[in-house]
């Protein structure tokens, strides 16, 4: 199928894009496209005007200032890949995003179009929910900061105004020597995930974990942190046996039920991936020099 037909606007500055999204009725931001053009193709999605980021000044770049990795909304997916900075202030952003479709998607995907498609499956997303990131808008009354927790509003929406563009988004960073892991099942390599998992924990010198997130992904609408095993990890040893009594309480999590699994299965994988991710995150502390 083709795409409907719409006017194409092509921006060179923020204030462009700002000033087009005050004025224009319906109208879609194209980054990367990996999503928008097939939604266009197959008329998913009717805008009647497409604004072109690609070409707008200062949305890409990579920095790590003050303890936090900032991130511009049009920095490719690839760019994050092989991003020596993203390597040392971020490592399972650089595990969490070799899951991300394959090398074609990742030479055009954005981190911000992955991040407002919204999609509950997504690595970036799910990434975002787990490090507390914090993302930037502009409009033409200024720029804000929205918690990433509070970013999904429903189902592929997120907490953004008509009139604004999201314009980079800000990562804190886990001390060097804090263990890591991204784990996700999907039917084939590139496909979405049924569940994924993000991990990050910290451990003292006799081994007990001092602090711990834990997030799953393609659960449901948007990321899931599971506080309630990120509490019980405190203070414990991490042993296999120990880690599926506490990962057991994640079955009763709600899950969506579709054409890839019904929602018992995500509730299983819940179960297990989290611990397959502590187990690989605790032996990377154990495999380096410990705090």
């Amino acid at each position: 199928m083709k795409p409907p037909p719409f006017s194409y606007h092509d921006p060179r500055t923020v204030a462009d894009v700002v000033d087009l999204l005050g004025r224009l009725e319906n109208a879609k931001l194209l980054a990367g496209g990996q999503s928008l053009m097939p939604m266009l193709n197959m008329r998913y999605v009717l805008p009647d005007h497409i604004v072109d980021l690609n070409r707008v000044e200062g949305l890409s770049y990579i920095k790590a200032p003050d303890g936090v990795l900032e991130v511009g909304a049009m920095t490719r997916q690839r760019d994050l890949e092989f991003s020596e900075i993203v390597g040392v202030r971020c490592p399972i952003m650089h595990e969490a995003i070799r899951e991300v479709g394959h090398r074609q998607t990742r030479n055009r995907g954005t981190l911000g179009g992955s991040l407002c498609h919204l999609d509950p499956s997504a690595e970036l997303v799910t990434l975002a929910a787990a490090l507390d990131a914090k993302v930037t808008v502009a409009s033409k009354k200024g720029t804000r900061s929205i918690d990433f927790a509070a970013f999904p509003v429903a189902y592929m929406t997120p907490a953004l105004e008509l009139d604004e563009l999201l314009t980079a988004a800000t990562f804190p960073c886990w001390p060097a020597g804090h263990g890591y892991a991204f784990v996700e099942f999907a039917r084939r390599h590139g496909d979405f995930a049924i569940v994924s998992t993000a991990v990050l924990i910290e451990e003292d010198k006799s081994g007990k974990v001092t602090r711990a997130s834990v997030t799953l992904g393609g659960m449901g609408p948007a990321p899931v942190r599971a506080s309630e095993v990120e509490r019980a990890l405190i203070g414990e040893v991490i042993e296999e046996k120990r880690l599926r009594d506490i990962c057991e309480v994640l079955r009763k999590l709600e899950a969506i039920e579709d054409i890839h699994a019904p929602a018992s299965y995500r509730q299983q994988l819940a179960t297990v991936l989290p611990r397959r991710a502590l187990l690989k995150a605790h032996e990377r502390i154990a495999g380096g020099a410990r705090p």
